[in-house]
Order: structure tokens, then C-alpha cells, then sequence
């Protein structure tokens, strides 16, 4: 039998671009999209999640639209559903935008867009997207297919009621979540997409400023009226969430900077931090670092302290091959608990093979035998996290001021989810106090092992402390 166009047209359209919405954009839409755009519509096609915070101006309407497109052009039988705050923004905006390119597209012949759905002709009652004002829960639930894509427009504006009612609808293997919007708001799912559920999701951050598209006379404007570091100028231009909550210890974005640049390891010194786990979801960490770049973490689970110190003896090895120049080795190690078996383990072997090594057990929870400044900070482990916030406010205020990064970590979502969710308090005596692990794993967080162990490989042990050296 003999197909027709509309078959012949989709079947061609899901060969070549099921997986390729940057080629589809390009060759059915004629746009040429940006960098972040090409990255974002990629993520999409691989990934389940992706959530986009931007300033203003930067394309973001055109990228939904092209997804939109893309999506119900490329996959059998799919629903899109669009969603934003308000209706003149859902109509107005984003309907009005997908309309704009899919009249200049080369899928106009079989995709039809009306006011309030865009259908593949012939198949109109299981093939099409449609919008949805984000005013009730009950307005997102009800859709269930194989391929279904929710588009959410402006979602720091949208309530955490209507935006679980869409996570839970999103229950299928190839059911996907696009989330935008300029952020506004330090609290609900979009901002906990980018920061303590971030690894759930690819994550992008768009600066107006680095956008061929925006306004450079208007951004100007606006830093001049309401200053540059303001929360005015922070979401509308730099695509920054408004300024953290008061008891945030670490902002986000002095480690999101860290994690964008990157910088050469220098000096002759291979420093390990190693936070061992102490409970069963909790992760063994290692962390390497040679002078001010920390590498890429090793992580594993439910091993037991042989395992661990031959880990870290493996890691120290790998990189000693790698970067002949070094000399020292320290060895950091959380020595409160499960960490004490790591370290004795450690002695034992470096003793027995004549390493020359220097561990140095850390004592996080005590004041009196290791902290500097007893004085600031309750315990070690406070004052070695704000060692590594200054550090990271130091770096900031470099790239903020044009010079050259300072620290480099490792782009890790979960990674920079924990070092900047952690709170903190001023106790009866007037020091800091880091939330405990405890108080984090009720407000529903991992404990911090990726970020304890990045502290940890930046922690300067005073001259007089105990170590173990063997040579």
C-alpha cells in the first residue's frame, strides 16, 4: 500500500531527528540556535530533566518553542504540554512563539496550530501539545503517553503544588521536564532544581551579558538604576537567584564560579581529603587536589576501611605517575568514627612499604585540640568550611573584577548541592555553628561527604599537630 505524505513525512522526521533537535532546528526551522541553546536542546533529547534560570532577553521563549516543535515533530504519538504562571504569559508568549515558528517551518504542512493546540493532522486526538495555565494541580494531571514532554515557562513563578502534580505525572521512561525562567524566588522546585536536587537535573545559568541577543544599552540601565550587585540586577541580568537565605553558610554562586573556570594545578604538593561514610546511604569520599584545582572526586559505597586506605594509596599513585614534579603527599582524613579504621590502616601500610607519606587525622567536632579560632568558630569543622568560603569569595570577586580565577572545583551537582545548602547559627557564645548532618537529613538532604572532603583536601594543619610521617 501506498503511504501517505503525512506518514512518509514523520517517518523521515523520526529517522533523522528523534535524537538531534539541534540539526532539527536548524534544517526544519532555518534558525541557527546559541551555544547554551544547542547544549540545552542536546540535554533534552539524552536526559530527562533539564532546568534553564537566565536573565532576561537571552532567547529562552525560542528555545521552548523549538523544543516544543522538535518534540511533537520526532517522537510517535506525543503530548507537549506547555505550562506558565499566567495565561496572557502562556498565550501571549510562549503559544505565540511556537506559532511563529512553525508557520516558517518546513512541518507546517502536517502540524496544525490553533489557538489552543497544535495537532498532527489526521491524528488530533492522541498527536498534539497543548497549554495549561499553572493554577491548579488538577490542570496538570490526566496526561499519560509513551513520549510526553512538559514545557514550563517562568517556572520560579509557578507553586510547588501544581509543579508536583507535573513530577508526578512525568512517570514514563521517555516522559521529559523543561523548566525556565528568570529566578526569582529562593525556594520551591525550580530553585531546588539548581541547587539541593541538582543532580536530578542538567542545570544551565544564562547571563543576559554574555547573550548576542540582549540589550546591552538596557543592561546598562537597569545596573545603573538599581546598582550592580543588587537583586533587581542579579535575576533580571545575570540570571542569578535573589541573594541566598540569611543562614545559607556558602552562596551559591561563589561555588558555581569555581566550577565554570578552571585553573592549573601548581606547587608540589598532592593534598587528599578523604570523608569516609558512616552511614549506609552515605558515600566514602576522596578528593585530590594540587594546589588551588581539586580533580574529580572518587566516591564509593559500603566498603570497608581495607578497601578505603587502598583507594586512596591507588589515587595517590595515579596521580604521583601523572604529575611527576610532586614531592608531598597529605593525607587528610575525617578521623572522628568509621574514619579512625582508614587511618590506622593507612599507618600500617605506608609503615610497612616506606611511603612518604604524611596523614594527618582531623578531628572535626573538637575545639579545644585542633581549632585555631576557638573564638569564631564551635568546632574544626565550621572553621575549615569557612576557610573554603573565603577562599571561594576570593575567586569571585577575582572573575567579578576581571583577573584570573583562583580555584577550580570539580563541576559536580551534587557536589555544589552540598556546599550550598548547608545552614548555619550563632550559638550562646556567639560563634558559628554549622548545621549538623543530623538537622540536614530531616530537611530531606544527603549528608555532605562530597563537600566534607573537598574541605578536608583544603584544610592547613597547624605546625604542631599530630601527624603520621614515615619515610
Amino acid at each position: 500500500m501506498k503511504r501517505d505524505f503525512t506518514s512518509t513525512a514523520i517517518a523521515a522526521l523520526l529517522e533523522l531527528y528523534i535524537d538531534d533537535p539541534v540539526a532539527f532546528v536548524q534544517d526544519i526551522l532555518g534558525a541557527e540556535p546559541d551555544d547554551w541553546q544547542r547544549d540545552v536542546l542536546m540535554d533534552l533529547a539524552n536526559h530527562p530533566r533539564v532546568s534553564v534560570r537566565s536573565g532576561q532577553g537571552v532567547g529562552k521563549t525560542a528555545l521552548e518553542a523549538w523544543a516544543a516543535i522538535w518534540f511533537l515533530s520526532c517522537r510517535p504519538n506525543p503530548k507537549v504540554i506547555c505550562t506558565a504562571p499566567t495565561r496572557a504569559q502562556l498565550t501571549d508568549v510562549l503559544w505565540a512563539e511556537i506559532g511563529k515558528w512553525l508557520e516558517r517551518s518546513k512541518v507546517k504542512k502536517i502540524l496544525k496550530w490553533t489557538k489552543t493546540k497544535v495537532y498532527m493532522i489526521g491524528r488530533e486526538e492522541r498527536w498534539f501539545a497543548t497549554m495549561r495555565t499553572a493554577t491548579k494541580p488538577e490542570n496538570m494531571q490526566g496526561f499519560h503517553e509513551d513520549y510526553m514532554l512538559f514545557i514550563v515557562d517562568e517556572a520560579s513563578g509557578i507553586a510547588d503544588p501544581i509543579m508536583e502534580a507535573i513530577l508526578g505525572t512525568l512517570s514514563g521512561q521517555e516522559n521529559k521536564l523543561l523548566m525556565c525562567g528568570n529566578p526569582t524566588r529562593t525556594s520551591g522546585v525550580f530553585y531546588d532544581s539548581h541547587n539541593k536536587d541538582r543532580k536530578h537535573y542538567r542545570v544551565y545559568k544564562v547571563s543576559s551579558l554574555d547573550s548576542k541577543r540582549t540589550s546591552k544599552e538596557n543592561i546598562e540601565m537597569l545596573i545603573q538604576k538599581y546598582g550592580a550587585d543588587s537583586d533587581v540586577v542579579r535575576v533580571r541580568v545575570y540570571g542569578e537567584f535573589p541573594r541566598a537565605e540569611p543562614d545559607v553558610f556558602i552562596p551559591l554562586e561563589l561555588v558555581e564560579t569555581a566550577a565554570e573556570y578552571e585553573v592549573e594545578p601548581s606547587g608540589d604538593t598532592l593534598d587528599i581529603g578523604v570523608d569516609v561514610a558512616r552511614f549506609g546511604d552515605d558515600e566514602t569520599v576522596i578528593a585530590p587536589r594540587i594546589g588551588m584545582k581539586v580533580f574529580d572526586l572518587v566516591i564509593h559505597h559500603k566498603q570497608d576501611t581495607m578497601y578505603t586506605a587502598g583507594t586512596v594509596l591507588a589515587t595517590i599513585r595515579e596521580y604521583l605517575e601523572k604529575y611527576k614534579h610532586i614531592k608531598n603527599v597529605r593525607i587528610k582524613i575525617d578521623d572522628d568514627g568509621v574514619g579512625g579504621g582508614v587511618t590506622d590502616r593507612l599507618k600500617e601500610v605506608i609503615d610497612e612499604e616506606g611511603l612518604d607519606y604524611e596523614v594527618y587525622p582531623v578531628h572535626n567536632n573538637s575545639t579545644a585540640e585542633n581549632a585555631e579560632d576557638d573564638e569564631h568558630y564551635n568546632n574544626l569543622g565550621t572553621e575549615n568550611w569557612a576557610r573554603i568560603r573565603s577562599i571561594l569569595h576570593e575567586n569571585f570577586s577575582a572573575i567579578v573584577q576581571g583577573k584570573d580565577p583562583i580555584v577550580q572545583l570539580p563541576n559536580d551537582s551534587e557536589l555544589i548541592s552540598q556546599l550550598t545548602t548547608r545552614k548555619y547559627r550563632i550559638d550562646s557564645r556567639g560563634r558559628i555553628a554549622l548545621e549538623r548532618k543530623e538537622d540536614m537529613k530531616k530537611r530531606g538532604l544527603s549528608s555532605p561527604d562530597r563537600a566534607d572532603a573537598v574541605v578536608l583536601a583544603f584544610y592547613e594543619p597547624p605546625k604542631d599537630i599530630l601527624r603520621i610521617r614515615y619515610i
